[in-house]
């Protein structure tokens, strides 16, 4: 692991709490920590779909498990506080663009206050040194632009999530300027960062209205797959590829946490960027069995047509990069859901998956 800037010695038996530990993303970042020896603590709903990668990988072997909701601060502050954490991990989310739209009150009372309360509750633990706290690559003010956006650039989102996860990187940055800098809050400096992810696809995802969760759907069941916008293009990338960052970020934190708060972008290199379409045909050409796919018409609803993100300060400062491409990451989803719809053990091909990776690195 050392190789690609985690060491090993720092994650064993270190105590980490986690929110959205029962999610797609906090699915298998438990999974990876309990391989590096963490003693992890989870805070989350039940899972929100069935089928689920928490209940198929067994992720409940691995954790310590609250099923609660990160809007309810009294709740959240209790179990942190009794897991005593030393870093904290911030995934818990309403993660869905189209459902944002549907129900933005929900949407906005998760992604912010539900972020807000981990901060709060942060400031009553004085066992943390360090936190990320993911949103999204959706943040930034996106203007169609055909250069991917910098952290620094100005942070907006056009629509209900976007904005959601934009307001939560506002609360953060005056949290940690507030309480975190060593003039109040825990009782000294707590390195915080934003993690911003590009489009990331992998093995146990099920949520609706995403493109490869519907083509599971849909080819599972000898339907045609329907793509509402396959010209859009999206920085694509493995589940593992930011959380490797997330991971890497947390560490550095510990250690540094004034050189490396903030917000980072993690995702392919901007050439890497691909259309939905090119996914969608990836995708049925991986799965055969006589998949297929149609376009469909949009409904109205805005999304982003073109979204990409530049990596270099990851790259350059945390010594970050992505490794598996775009192509290896279609492999190895496809590779996970036809495991699962064959009855294997999709817990041992997730770990070999995680252990793949981490050898390529």
């Amino acid at each position: 692991m050392s190789a690609i800037g985690m060491t090993p010695d720092f994650w064993a038996g270190r105590r980490v709490f986690m929110t959205g530990h029962t999610g797609f993303m906090g699915g298998w970042l438990a999974l990876w920590l309990a391989r590096l020896g963490a003693k992890v603590s989870g805070y989350a709903l039940t899972p929100p779909t069935e089928p689920n990668l928490f209940t198929a990988a067994g992720v409940d072997r691995d954790v310590s498990s609250t099923v609660a909701d990160v809007r309810d601060l009294a709740r959240l502050t209790a179990a942190m506080t009794a897991a005593d954490p030393e870093v904290v991990m911030h995934l818990a989310a309403q993660p869905l663009v189209r459902k944002a739209y549907a129900d933005p009150v929900e949407t906005y009372a998760t992604n912010v206050m539900g972020t807000v309360n981990v901060l709060e509750a942060m400031r009553a633990c004085p066992s943390v040194r360090a936190a990320v706290i993911v949103t999204t690559d959706k943040v930034y003010d996106n203007i169609e632009r055909d250069s991917g956006y910098r952290e620094t650039d100005a942070l907006g989102g056009r629509e209900p999530y976007g904005n959601s996860k934009a307001c939560a990187e506002f609360a953060v940055r005056s949290f940690r300027d507030s309480y975190f800098n060593g003039s109040g809050g825990n009782g000294g400096t707590l390195g915080i960062a934003t993690a911003r992810a590009g489009n990331v696809i992998g093995g146990g995802d099920w949520a609706a209205e995403r493109i490869v969760p519907d083509a599971v759907r849909a080819f599972s069941s000898g339907r045609t797959l329907a793509v509402r916008n396959p010209g859009a293009t999206r920085p694509w990338q493995h589940v593992l590829e930011p959380l490797k960052g997330y991971l890497m970020l947390a560490q550095r934190l510990s250690e540094g946490p004034e050189e490396w708060s903030g917000g980072w972008n993690f995702g392919p290199p901007e050439s890497e960027s691909r259309p939905v379409s090119w996914l969608a045909d990836e995708l049925v050409t991986l799965w055969g069995d006589g998949a297929r796919w149609r376009a469909d018409g949009a409904d109205g609803v805005y999304e982003a047509r073109l979204l990409a993100i530049e990596i270099e300060k990851a790259e350059k400062q945390l010594g970050w990069r992505p490794v598996w491409g775009a192509d290896r990451a279609a492999a190895r989803t496809v590779e996970w859901y036809k495991a699962h719809d064959a009855g294997k053990d999709v817990r041992a091909l997730t770990h070999a998956q995680i252990e793949a990776y981490a050898d390529d690195c």
